[in-house]
């Protein structure tokens, strides 16, 4: 295996294949998606099963890895982090894009992606003024292999999704 096979070995993702999942499971992660401090009592009346019923479901969607975790959902803009911006990087090399992914660790980084279009690396950062962001990318582009770095900075929030909900459409919570 060469060089630049190990190197892309490194940043690529494991293929995922979609669980199994039947109307009551996605009514379980619809409810839960709602509101994950949801007793399994208050679960088992919503999918008409017993609560121990309703835990051994949840136990296996958490084994299987349909629930990654529970956790609260913070707003960034009340925490002092009012700047929202989305950074696409364009870099000319899996090192350098290796590089980037080291970032995922950083406070100011909420989500990192590699991505297919004119850039390699797509980040959401949540800063706390222009100053805190022009630090951040003067990190970024001092790293050897950064061609380019173009900000998006958000003005309006209108939707803002959380994963559960993507997998769940809504002819299967009914």
């Amino acid at each position: 295996m060469s060089v630049s096979d190990k190197e892309t070995d490194v940043i690529r993702q494991v293929r995922h294949h979609p669980a199994e999942l039947d109307r009551i499971d996605r009514k379980i992660l619809g409810a839960l998606a709602e509101d994950a401090s949801r007793s399994y009592a208050e679960l088992s009346g919503i999918v008409n099963l017993s609560a121990p019923a309703v835990h051994d479901r949840v136990k296996r969607l958490k084994r299987d890895g349909v629930i990654k975790g529970t956790v609260a959902v913070l707003d960034g803009c009340k925490l002092g982090r009012t700047l929202l911006t989305f950074l696409v990087v364009d870099t000319s090399s899996y090192s350098a894009t290796r590089q980037l992914l080291k970032f995922a660790d950083r406070p100011e980084v909420e989500e990192l992606h590699t991505v297919a279009g004119d850039g390699c690396v797509l980040i959401k950062v949540r800063a706390a003024d222009t100053e805190g962001l022009e630090s951040f990318l003067m990190e970024i582009q001092s790293l050897e292999g950064v061609r380019s770095v173009r900000s998006y900075i958000t003005l309006s929030t209108f939707l803002a999704v959380s994963y559960t909900h993507l997998t769940l459409p809504t002819s299967d919570l009914v």
